[in-house]
């Protein structure tokens, strides 16, 4: 008699924590309508264990959108607004003097958060913005003499209005550089915005009753594991050399021809090949994939280097944006 076949050994058992990623994936398309690639890139974010800079126009649901995520997540979140009068110790937190004991407490900050919002982070000082640098880079601060150590689960979505920059202070290149991803988000079409609309009128209606409190989806530890599946995901060693030859790219865009030369002045960082690497490996498994494509580089490239390109007097004369640069690096380097 010939054994039993049990349909477990043929099939293997679903993925618990890419169930959950997909499962808070689609409770936040349900709370931020139109913006599908920004709650994309905050899942990428989070499971590649990077930082994400976000422009756009006021009221485009930015700050919605990071606070539907740490709603899903099993952590706390916290809001900070940046303004010109902010100092390093409202976001690092201070010693406190205790005079029963004659003695000093640090008393942390709002940094000490697992999500934190850093909503128009330009309008901060060169100062709070250092400390926000260290924090993101690091992960952890120092006051004092005395280094403080931050949550495992610490991530930083920043914000900037593109629209008004008086009083701005623009982020420095090494501050950029610390972001994962820069995603520019836009206007919703007509479909979503009435969406938005009966949206609104349906959470207007339910503040006036009992509001529920919706469970986290994602514990520290179902993000612990999806981060580890992330970086074991399969990438082919010709995929791997794709991404190298981009970056390398834009840092000689004379290999791409004249008219690349004449667009970049400075290209990427070794952080940006780090970054489109683990990107494109969240971007994949997200999708339910064992191993990553090409289209998922492509799909994630522009955010990846859009805040890490600098370009020339001459391209910005010619009408050439960003966006034109990384399409034409994409043109020039063969798929593999």
């Amino acid at each position: 008699m010939e054994p039993t076949t049990i349909l477990s050994d043929i099939i293997p058992a679903p993925d618990e924590s890419l169930k959950a990623f997909q499962q808070a994936e689609k409770r936040m398309e349900t709370e931020i309508i139109g913006q599908k690639v920004l709650v994309e890139r905050l899942l990428v974010a989070l499971l590649a264990d990077g930082h994400l800079l976000v422009e756009g126009a006021p009221g485009l649901a930015k700050t919605r959108a990071v606070k539907a995520l740490a709603d899903c997540i099993d952590g706390d979140f916290q809001r900070l607004q940046f303004t010109p009068d902010l100092l390093p110790a409202d976001l690092t937190g201070t010693e406190i003097y205790q005079r029963s004991n004659d003695s000093f407490r640090f008393q942390p900050g709002p940094l000490f958060h697992n999500i934190v919002l850093a909503d128009e982070i330009n309008r901060a000082p060169a100062k709070v913005q250092s400390a926000l640098l260290e924090a993101m880079s690091e992960r952890q601060i120092s006051v004092g003499r005395k280094t403080h150590y931050l949550p495992d689960l610490f991530m930083v979505m920043a914000t900037q209005n593109p629209i008004e920059q008086e009083g701005t202070y623009p982020l420095p290149e090494a501050q950029l550089d610390r972001f994962l991803m820069q995603v520019n988000v836009d206007y919703p079409d007509y479909d979503s915005e009435k969406k938005i609309l009966e949206l609104a009128r349906r959470e207007a209606l339910s503040e006036l009753e009992t509001k529920t409190t919706q469970s986290a989806i994602l514990s520290p530890d179902i993000i612990t594991t999806a981060r580890r599946k992330v970086l074991d995901l399969h990438m082919a060693e010709p995929l791997k050399e794709y991404i190298v030859q981009l970056i390398l790219a834009s840092r000689d865009p004379q290999t791409c021809g004249e008219k690349m030369g004449r667009w970049i002045e400075y290209g990427a960082s070794p952080r940006a090949t780090i970054a489109l690497d683990r990107c494109a490996r969240a971007h994949a498994w997200l999708q339910g994939k064992e191993y990553v494509t090409p289209e998922n580089i492509q799909a994630i490239i522009h955010d990846v280097l859009r805040h890490r390109l600098i370009l020339t007097f001459e391209a910005e004369a010619e009408g050439i944006n960003k966006e034109d640069a990384i399409e034409e690096l994409l043109r020039h380097i063969p798929v593999p």
